[in-house]
């Protein structure tokens, strides 16, 4: 009886035993497939828990927030979600393409809310736009630390109807 890996071999090989130009252009293209990433992985990619948080220059309370970050085709996920009854609810998501497209943002009930525009601002840095009908315009960055560990977003958000600037500083910690 045959083995499939003889098989295979055999229709790789010619008739005098040797490997035929369309077998090794079709085992370079598996190696190279293979071996060679599709798409770099951004740096923002991964799980990250909320450790600080400084909103108006004042340390704030901690809430168990987590940031997913997913990679969706060209584009990139982004959603947070806090722990009820021991599972992660996702209370606001929105998948952007980081070229500074508008996408919806939905809340828990897939309602939009708002819209984000996501921009690479660098290597490891994105600026983001958050808007909603009556609730603050916020703009800022998130950045990735060099050794990957840390994400450190930054904004400033107005209320509607009102000058003063609120600045927020929310620091994540890679899961």
């Amino acid at each position: 009886m045959t083995s499939k890996s003889q098989m295979l071999s055999c229709r790789l090989r010619s008739a005098s035993g040797e490997m035929t130009w369309a077998a090794i252009r079709t085992v370079g293209l598996v190696v190279l497939l293979w071996v060679v990433p599709l798409r770099a992985a951004e740096p923002v990619q991964g799980t990250w828990l909320l450790v600080s948080q400084e909103v108006g220059g004042q340390k704030t309370e901690v809430d168990q927030l987590t940031l997913r970050v997913t990679p969706a085709g060209q584009t990139i996920e982004f959603a947070y979600s806090v722990p009820v009854n021991k599972i992660q609810f996702v209370s606001l998501r929105f998948t952007a393409r980081p070229d500074g497209t508008e996408a919806d943002v939905t809340n828990a009930n897939g309602k939009k809310i708002g819209t984000a525009k996501v921009t690479k601002a660098g290597p490891s840095q994105y600026r983001i736009v958050l808007q909603g009908q009556n609730k603050p315009t916020a703009s800022g960055t998130m950045t990735v630390s060099s050794d990957g560990k840390t994400l450190t977003s930054e904004s400033e958000s107005m209320q509607p109807g009102q000058t003063t600037v609120t600045r927020m500083v929310q620091v994540f910690s890679r899961q």
